[in-house]
């Protein structure tokens, strides 16, 4: 067994060692994720951008759970300034990537999105919007699991994750 925390406690470390700098900057994370996906695809409302299938009631805690770990994980990449030769973080980029990118197709409208329309040429409504709720699930996932492995390296001891 080894003697090192589980991801999940180092990255909790982490989290209570946030500044005022980190918690701001994953707020503001997750509230320009949440207008940047929300507001194209009219899950948060506004006179910009339609959309021809209404709205579910699962688009909005989806958007709000991937909007908070987007920012958790664009807080990850600012510098502590107490501690700038501290251990550095790994991981999860490329994830975290890809979980914000789907978080898009997953809240959208599956009529309203052209990619989504070219891809399926017909029959939008009847095979993406039922794999929309999995995409979310799987975005989240993403998101979670980078943010998981960026927390969790800010904590860990690089003499021991070198040797």
């Amino acid at each position: 067994m080894s003697s090192s925390p589980r991801p999940w406690r180092r990255a909790g470390a982490a989290l209570r060692g946030w500044r005022t700098r980190q918690w701001t900057v994953a707020g503001v994370g997750a509230l320009a994720t949440a207008i940047l996906v929300g507001a194209p695809t009219n899950v948060v409302p506004n006179p910009l951008f339609g959309r021809s299938v209404p709205v579910q009631w699962w688009n909005y805690p989806a958007l709000a759970v991937m909007a908070v770990l987007a920012g958790i994980v664009l807080s990850t990449y600012v510098r502590r300034r107490a501690a700038p030769s501290g251990p550095k973080t790994h991981g999860g980029g490329r994830l975290g990537m890809v979980g914000g990118a789907l978080s898009f197709f997953a809240v959208g409208c599956p009529v309203c999105n052209k990619l989504v329309l070219v891809l399926l040429a017909s029959g939008a409504l009847s095979y993406w919007a039922p794999l929309q709720p999995l995409l979310a699930l799987v975005s989240a996932g993403l998101l979670a699991e980078a943010a998981l492995r960026r927390l969790s390296s800010q904590t860990a001891c690089p003499v021991a994750a070198s040797a």
